[in-house]
């Protein structure tokens, strides 16, 4: 690999995470009531978006649906069946009951992600329906069509969720 391809990866991933915190940083400010402050960090976070999807694309890191499934069935799997495990571990025999719990949701989450996107990859090319998904704002479970009841994950009321389009 090129010095200049790791640097798109180390600045791939330094924008993605910049975009994640500065969303995080604008609902604490909204939630403080300063409005402007929350519009500047949403802005940001979508310039930092524009910034990875670049270097995304520099890295050709962007293929045919087919190819970009399979690649999000494997990153899925790898982070419930190996990362996330890990973590949970290190976690338990640190006593960091917050870290346990926000990567075992996270687990149990990405087996529903690989799931759903080989439910997908199996479908691809074949006539089916479209419908929203449905996403805890807790432990980020995602259903298809509507939001359960009760989160099976964390048991967040079904009525907080967020529809996604």
């Amino acid at each position: 690999m090129s010095k200049t391809e790791q640097y798109l990866k180390e600045a791939f991933a330094g924008e993605s995470q910049a975009n994640r915190k500065y969303l995080a940083f604008a609902a604490k400010a909204d939630q403080e009531g300063y409005p402007q402050v929350a519009r500047l960090f949403r802005a940001a976070a979508e310039a930092e978006t524009i910034h990875a999807h670049s270097h995304l694309r520099a890295l050709n890191g962007i293929r045919s649906t087919r190819e970009n499934l399979l690649e999000a069935v494997a990153g899925e799997t790898h982070e419930f069946t190996k990362m996330y495990p890990e973590m949970i571990e290190a976690a338990k025999a640190e006593g960091h009951k917050v870290g346990q719990r926000s990567f075992s949701y996270a687990n149990e989450v990405e087996k529903i992600h690989a799931r759903l996107y080989q439910s997908l990859l199996d479908n691809l090319g074949k006539p089916g329906e479209t419908y929203p998904y449905y996403i805890c704002p807790v432990c980020g479970l995602t259903a298809e069509k509507e939001a359960p009841a009760i989160c099976p994950v964390c048991g967040t009321k079904g009525s907080m969720f967020r529809r996604v389009d």
